[in-house]
């Protein structure tokens, strides 16, 4: 017996299924799925660019016979969906298993997307575990169930079950020996003259699936009282379950297709039918399609967004709330911060000096767009920043505008932003395009792209030549910058804004969680004058002394980084190191 999170219980079930190839773009909650995996006795690993070159890459493998895992987040589903929908018409050659980590209350994400959705739209079965053991037992399930079916099958997670540790029994390795490949261009070329014949196919094996989905062993009925029946999955279920103990449940393992037949019966068997789900109307929709009625909660209506808890789905059924301390309402709230010493940081105070209009991309770096830093206008989907700097261009080519920057990181530009460039050099675009290239692919948890040339699995390769790339599009104006440095940071900014035409910077230094190494602390002296201004950089490590209004330095926080020192009109902030010298000022 161990204690498995989901995601680890998902890379072990893989394991234990005998998948050899394991692809993703790393993406919370989905993340340590791929790690996990990818630390495991007899399996090749990859991070691809992004999560439709990771499918693709699946599919390739799976057509050429082995079994395969591709994890994603729920909006990486999004940018999967082309060949996502086709491989559903394809089918497989060995079984393909794909996770989609969705996201109940954006505790990571830009929205609360239910990839269940996708299920139904490219009609795959998707799977839907309730604790880690299911996890685990389902994705080693599915890839026999995958082969059987000739589809691929589909895992959601959300972020409770991803990372929440629960007990599994773990096995051993069942070896798979490829699926011989034999050349079927009817079966693996989707050009329309294929693609008619395998629809018929496809509406064939969706006809055995929801006939074999009636009596399925992941779903389960729990007998309780007659009075109340709810139809739930995933983490929903546990918390009905310690809600509602007394109430017959319908857990459904198996999220589409959804077993008809089973539900009416169920629904005839108890006086009121409930369907508790988070974030969705998903399986209230689907089930009232099935002519089902299902009743309105008798309490306090269940939340449209975010998770659910066992207090919020008791009080839906009209169940007092248990005793407990209430939160205090005086506790000052402690929004995310750039790490102290964030080579970004810097980067965006001087786009607020500059009062420049921003199109932010997806990374930590968005947290630039907190007070007091305020830096960014924008933020949508990976690579939009450039697509949208471009429509911002396009709309005030004919006013007197504001400068208009786009700033994305190395790994979401070679996720999607690379492509985002090409269109804006195609079509003569102008602006400027900042690439923040902090070695890692940060927010995640520090793995490595294309352009820091690390692997999953450590694997030899090279580092891509960034600048090289975005010169070989045909772009002339690049510079490459310290972000640490304000001078050369102000300097590069301004003239890139004054420019009429593209430019881009790479501003490149080493997140300060790949690159550890600490400098002595700086100190404020009696020489501040309480300006206020080393706080608008929004460093966790600067706070204001109430009573004086002068700056203060915590120097368990303080990287020695310098930052703040830049920007002190009057020399009061200094390295430790020098104060110790008599010296009066930083100069890096």
């Amino acid at each position: 017996m161990e204690l498995l999170s989901g995601n680890e219980a998902i890379a072990q079930g893989a394991w234990e299924a005998g998948v050899s190839i394991g692809v993703a773009y790393p993406g919370t909650p989905s993340t340590e799925t791929m790690e996990s995996f990818a630390e495991k006795d007899g399996v090749y690993a990859e991070w691809c660019p992004n999560e439709k070159v990771a499918l693709e890459v699946g599919i390739g493998a799976s057509a050429a016979g082995a079994r395969v895992l591709a994890t994603m987040k729920h909006v990486g589903v999004n940018v999967a969906a082309d060949p996502l929908f086709t491989a559903a018409y394809t089918g497989v050659g060995g079984g393909l298993v794909i996770l989609a980590a969705d996201d109940p209350g954006m505790h990571s994400s830009q929205n609360e997307q239910d990839s269940r959705f996708y299920a139904l739209a490219a009609r795959i079965p998707m799977l839907e575990p309730s604790d880690s053991a299911e996890a685990l037992a389902f994705t080693r399930e599915a890839y026999d169930l995958s082969e059987r079916f000739d589809v691929p099958f589909l895992i959601r997670s959300t972020v409770r079950i991803s990372h929440t540790k629960t007990p599994v029994e773990t096995g051993s390795r069942a070896e798979h020996r490829l699926v011989p490949y034999e050349k079927d261009a009817g079966k693996w070329v989707m050009m329309p003259a294929f693609a008619k014949p395998r629809r018929k196919v496809q509406d064939a094996r969706v006809a055995a699936l929801k006939e074999w989905v009636e009596d399925c062993p992941y779903n389960i009925i729990s007998r309780g009282s007659s009075e109340i029946g709810i139809v739930c999955s995933g983490a929903a279920y546990q918390h009905v379950a310690e809600a509602m103990p007394e109430a017959s449940i319908f857990k459904l393992g198996i999220t589409w297709p959804l077993p008809e037949q089973a539900l009416k019966d169920f629904a005839g068997t108890v006086d009121a039918l409930y369907v508790v789900e988070e974030a969705s109307d998903y399986l209230s929709t689907q089930i009232k399609s099935f002519g089902i009625a299902i009743d309105q909660v008798p309490g306090k209506a269940l939340p449209l967004d975010g998770e659910l808890t066992p207090s919020l789905v008791g009080a839906a059924f009209g169940a007092q709330e248990a005793p407990h301390v209430t939160q205090q309402s005086d506790i000052p709230g402690r929004p995310p911060a750039l790490c102290a010493g964030c080579p970004h940081r810097l980067v965006f105070k001087e786009l607020t000096r500059i009062r420049a209009i921003v199109t932010g991309d997806i990374g930590c770096y968005t947290l630039g767009a907190l007070p007091p830093l305020s830096a960014m206008d924008t933020c949508v989907d990976m690579g939009a920043s450039i697509s949208m700097a471009h429509g911002f261009e396009l709309a005030l080519a004919e006013t007197e505008h504001r400068p208009v920057v786009a700033v994305i990181g190395d790994s979401t530009f070679g996720h999607s932003g690379l492509s985002s460039l090409l269109n804006t050099v195609y079509n003569q675009g102008s602006g400027t395009v900042c690439i923040l290239d902090n070695r890692t692919t940060a927010m995640t948890g520090q793995q490595g792209n294309p352009f820091n040339g690390i692997t999953l699995q450590k694997r030899p390769t090279r580092e891509l030549d960034l600048e090289g790339i975005i010169a070989a599009l045909g772009i002339e104006d690049i510079a490459t910058v310290n972000p640490h440095d304000m001078k050369a940071v102000r300097s590069a900014l301004k003239a890139a804004t004054g420019s009429d035409g593209l430019s881009v910077i790479v501003f490149r230094a080493p997140c300060v969680l790949v690159d550890r190494a600490r400098k002595p602390a700086f100190e404020v002296t009696d020489d501040c004058r309480a300006c206020g201004v080393c706080p608008t950089l929004g460093c966790p490590a600067i706070s204001k002394e109430p009573e004086t209004g002068r700056a203060s330095i915590d120097d368990t926080m303080c990287i020695g980084c310098g930052q703040c020192a830049q920007y002190c009109a009057f020399s009061a902030i200094v390295s430790t190191a020098d104060a110790v010298k008599g010296e009066s000022s930083v100069r890096l």
